[in-house]
C-alpha cells in the first residue's frame, strides 16, 4: 500500500519514502555521530500506522471474490430460468412461447406428385393441430406485356410525350418522355415510380439487336393500366398497346390462386396464403395434377421439446456444478481457498428450492416419466427415448407436470399468461358499464392491482399478479374464481428469476451490499494511508531537528575538545 494516494479495489504495496539524513551512508542506511538509523525508525512507525489498512484490504478482496462468485450464480441462474421457461407457460394460454405451442406439418401426397414441388408451410406456435386435404386448381400470376422489337436499347427514340401506369384498382403515375430518351431510360423513368404504380419494367434482349419493353405487375392477380395523357402515345409506338389501348402481346394474364381445402373451395390473390387456417401459412408452387392431392398432419413438434429440455439439463448440471465447487475441501479437511462461498446459506437455499422443485409430482406423473433422473454425482440426465414416449403417449400430461395451469369457475375468462407469483387462488371481481365495457377488475375490493384495455385484463408490475394476462369475453359484472397449479418448469422459471434478477433479485441485493461495504472499507484505506502520509511527514520533520541538534551538539564537542587540547599543549 501507499501513504500517498488511495486505491480504489485490490491490495498495493510499496516502500516508505527514504528520509534525508547527515552523516555518512554505507549500504542503503543512514548513520550519523549518534549511530542513528532515522530511515529505518520512520519506515517501522509508518509500517505501525499503515497495519490497519492491510487487514482492510484484505477484507475487501475477499468480498470481492464473493461478488465474482455471487455474480457468476446470477449468469447460471438466468439461463436455467429462461430454459424452463419455454416448459412454464400452458399451450391453454395464447402465448407463442410456450414449448407446447410448438407445431410442425407433414404433408405426403395421394397419387403420383412430389408434395415439397407443389405446396411449402410456415406453421407458427399455437396453430391448430389436425389433419386436412388439399388440392390446387391453380396457381395466382402476375400479368405480364412486352413490346415490338427495336434495334438499340440506348439510342434515342424520338418520340415526346407522357402516358399514366398502374395496376387495376391501385395509384398510377404519370411517365414523361422526351426525344432524346432511349428504351432504358424509359425502364429507368417507370422503375422509378414503381413503388406508387406496383408495375416494374424491363428490357429484354432477344438478341444481338433486338430488344422489347415488358412490363410486369407487382401483385398477383391485378391487370396493369395503362393511359396514353399527352403528344406521342408512347406505349403504342413501342408495341405495347394498340390504337385501342390494349396489349398487343400479353406474356402473362393475371390470375388468382384457387385451392381446395377438405372440399371447400375458396380463392385468393396471392400463392401465400396465410387466412385460411390460424397461424398458418400455404406458399403455392404449382396446381396438383388431375386426382392428385396432398395430405397435410399439423402436429405438436415434439423435437424442439426435446431439444429444449436437453438445454436444461445441461445448465441444470452448470449450476449444480458450481454449487459442487463451492464445496470443496482440501485433503487436510480445511476449506478450499477457491471456496469462497462455503457455507453460503443463499446458495444453499436456492439449491434446495431447485431439488424441491424437481421433485414435483402432478397427475402421477414425476420427472422420471420425462426421462430425467440424477446419476450418482447429482447431476441431471436425460433419457430421449423416454421423453419420446411420453411426449408421444400422454402430451397433456407433460404439460400438465411441467406447465402452470390457470383455470377459471367461468367460461368467460380465458388465460393469456400465467404469471409465476399469483396466488393459487383468488376471486376477480368484474365490473361492466350500461353498454357491456369491461371497466374494471379487482381482488378484495383493490382494483389497482389490474389494468384494464378492452377485454384483456392484465396484473400491474410490483404486485403479486405481475405477469398475469387474462380475457374476458362477457358482458356483465361478476365475481370469477382463478386457481393456478404451478408444474415443475414454472416453478424453477420462478426460483431462477427471482434469485437472478438484475435489480431487485436476491443475488443482486447481496452483491449491492458487498460493494457498499466494499466503499466503505475502501474509504477507510484511505484515511488511515492519509493519516499515515502525514505522519510519515511529520516524523521526517520531528527527526531531522533531532538530527540537526546532535550535530550542533557533536560539532560543539568538536570545539570544546579542540580548545581542551590547545590549552594542554600550551601549558606543557
Amino acid at each position: 500500500m501507499t501513504v500517498s494516494s488511495a486505491t480504489s479495489t485490490g491490495t498495493t504495496t510499496s516502500t516508505v519514502p527514504s528520509t534525508t539524513t547527515t552523516g555518512t551512508t554505507t549500504a542503503g542506511a543512514s548513520t550519523n555521530p549518534a549511530g542513528i538509523d532515522w530511515n529505518a525508525l520512520i519506515e517501522s512507525e509508518v509500517e505501525a500506522k499503515l497495519a490497519p489498512a492491510t487487514t482492510i484490504e484484505t477484507s475487501i478482496t475477499n468480498n470481492q471474490a464473493k461478488i465474482s462468485a455471487y455474480q457468476q450464480m446470477q449468469t447460471l441462474l438466468s439461463s436455467l430460468a429462461s430454459d424452463a421457461l419455454p416448459f412454464s407457460n400452458s399451450n391453454t394460454t395464447s402465448l407463442s412461447d410456450s414449448a407446447f405451442s410448438a407445431r410442425t406439418a407433414a404433408i405426403t401426397a395421394s397419387g403420383d406428385i412430389s408434395p415439397d414441388a407443389v405446396l411449402g408451410m410456415t406453421v407458427d406456435n399455437g396453430a391448430p393441430t389436425g389433419s386436412y386435404t388439399l388440392t390446387v386448381q391453380q396457381v395466382a400470376q402476375e400479368q405480364k406485356v412486352a413490346g415490338t422489337v427495336v434495334s438499340d436499347e440506348s439510342d434515342p427514340l424520338g418520340y415526346t410525350g407522357a402516358f399514366s401506369i398502374g395496376l387495376d384498382g391501385g395509384t398510377s403515375a404519370n411517365i414523361n418522355v422526351t426525344s432524346s430518351m432511349s428504351l432504358q431510360d424509359v425502364v429507368s423513368a417507370i422503375n422509378a415510380q414503381e413503388n406508387t404504380t406496383n408495375v416494374q419494367a424491363s428490357v429484354v434482349q432477344i438478341s444481338g439487336s433486338q430488344y422489347e419493353l415488358v412490363l410486369s405487375a407487382n401483385q398477383d392477380n391485378a391487370n396493369i393500366v395503362t393511359t396514353s395523357t399527352s403528344g406521342d402515345d408512347i406505349l403504342t409506338n413501342l408495341g405495347v398497346t394498340d390504337g385501342s389501348g390494349n396489349f398487343t402481346d400479353q406474356l402473362q394474364t393475371a390470375q388468382p390462386a384457387i385451392i381446395t381445402l377438405d372440399g371447400i373451395q375458396m380463392t385468393r390473390n396471392s400463392n401465400d396464403i396465410s387466412d385460411v387456417l390460424s397461424d398458418t401459412t400455404f406458399h403455392l408452387y404449382q396446381p396438383t395434377p388431375d386426382g392428385t392431392s396432398l395430405n397435410i398432419d399439423i402436429s405438436p413438434d415434439t423435437s424442439q421439446m426435446t431439444t429444449a429440455l436437453q438445454t436444461f439439463v445441461t445448465d441444470y448440471n452448470a449450476f449444480r456444478d458450481f454449487v459442487t465447487s463451492q464445496q470443496q475441501l482440501n485433503s487436510d479437511g480445511t476449506v478450499s481457498s477457491s471456496s469462497v462461498l462455503f457455507g453460503d446459506s443463499t446458495m444453499t437455499d436456492i439449491m434446495n428450492q431447485l431439488q424441491s422443485a424437481m421433485n414435483t409430482t402432478v397427475g402421477g406423473l414425476s420427472l422420471n416419466d420425462l426421462g430425467l433422473s440424477f446419476t450418482d454425482t447429482n447431476d441431471l440426465q436425460l433419457d430421449t427415448t423416454t421423453l419420446d414416449t411420453s411426449l408421444t403417449d400422454n402430451l397433456q400430461g407433460v404439460e400438465a407436470l411441467l406447465a402452470t395451469q390457470v383455470s377459471s369457475s367461468s367460461g368467460d375468462l380465458s388465460t393469456m399468461a400465467p404469471g409465476t407469483n399469483a396466488p393459487s387462488s383468488f376471486t376477480l371481481d368484474l365490473a361492466v358499464d350500461g353498454s357491456g365495457n369491461l371497466v374494471s377488475a379487482s381482488v378484495g375490493g383493490d382494483s389497482s392491482m389490474f389494468t384494464v384495455s378492452g377485454n384483456v385484463i392484465i396484473g400491474n408490475l410490483g404486485t403479486p399478479y405481475a405477469g398475469l394476462a387474462l380475457d374476458y369475453t362477457g358482458n356483465t359484472s361478476q365475481s370469477i374464481t382463478v386457481t393456478s397449479t404451478s408444474g415443475l418448469a414454472s416453478l424453477i422459471n420462478g426460483i431462477g428469476s427471482t434469485a437472478s434478477d438484475p435489480t431487485t433479485g436476491t443475488l443482486q441485493s447481496l452483491v449491492s451490499g458487498l460493494q457498499t461495504q466494499d466503499d466503505t472499507l475502501q474509504q477507510q484505506v484511505t484515511d488511515i494511508e492519509s493519516e499515515a502520509s502525514t505522519y510519515q511527514a511529520n516524523l521526517q520533520t520531528q527527526y531531522a531537528q533531532y538530527q540537526a541538534a546532535i550535530q550542533e551538539a557533536t560539532n560543539t564537542l568538536t570545539y570544546l575538545q579542540s580548545l581542551m587540547d590547545a590549552q594542554s599543549s600550551s601549558t606543557s
